[in-house]
């Protein structure tokens, strides 16, 4: 299949985010076991061990080779789970720390997925923006019984689109927006507003 890079920045109330949109003509319950189901998770991404319901697991990733059995599986935090439409984990180590989220809505018979990773100041985005672009294009050919897409296809042609992704201005939170509007005396003395630092159309359907 032909592929490109997706991927496009979101800012969200807890920070920046790298999103990626996706098209299934499937229902959303569908979709929704593809991406948390650990057996059909083997098929595109990789598997996990523990249960869901404690509110953590281990994760490891199945495309790269050359892993013992026991090595490079990830703890992965379960921040916030409402089945079928939307989770947030928290997954690696505090040198590989990653935040994911997936969103799903369902409409005329067509699920549309966000699936994100928020951007920290040590985020590699020239590297994980054409991984995950992988990744979810190894859904839609799982779930299309279609022939996997080859890494060397994404890496590095995809390099020099993230390296030059264009970041949307962070909205100021509404305690800011007071600060900005406040000519009173309260607002004597102020002379800037702190900014945090860190920081969707679906596409073609599958």
């Amino acid at each position: 299949m032909s592929v490109k890079p997706t991927g496009h920045y979101q800012q969200r109330a807890d920070g920046l985010y790298l999103e990626f949109d996706r098209l299934f003509h499937a229902p959303i319950v569908d979709v929704w076991f593809s991406l948390t189901n650990r057996n059909a998770m083997k098929a595109w991404v990789g598997t996990y061990t523990g249960s869901p319901a404690t509110g953590a697991v281990k994760f490891r990733m199945n495309a790269e080779e050359g892993y013992a059995e026991d090595e490079g599986w990830e703890p992965v935090s379960i921040l916030f789970c409402d089945p079928p439409h939307h989770f947030v984990v928290d997954t690696g180590g505090d040198a590989q720390h990653m935040r994911l989220l997936a969103n799903l809505t369902e409409r005329g018979g067509l699920t549309a997925l966000t699936f994100g990773q928020r951007i920290y100041p040590q985020t590699d985005v020239a590297s994980m923006g054409p991984g995950w672009d992988y990744y979810l294009d190894r859904l839609v050919a799982a779930r299309s019984h279609a022939a996997m897409p080859e890494w060397e296809t994404y890496f590095p042609a995809f390099k020099r689109y993230y390296q030059e992704l264009t970041i949307p201005p962070r909205n100021p939170t509404p305690a800011e927006r007071e600060l900005e509007d406040d000519d009173g005396p309260a607002a004597e003395g102020l002379t800037a507003v702190g900014e945090v630092d860190e920081a969707s159309a679906p596409t073609t359907p599958a």
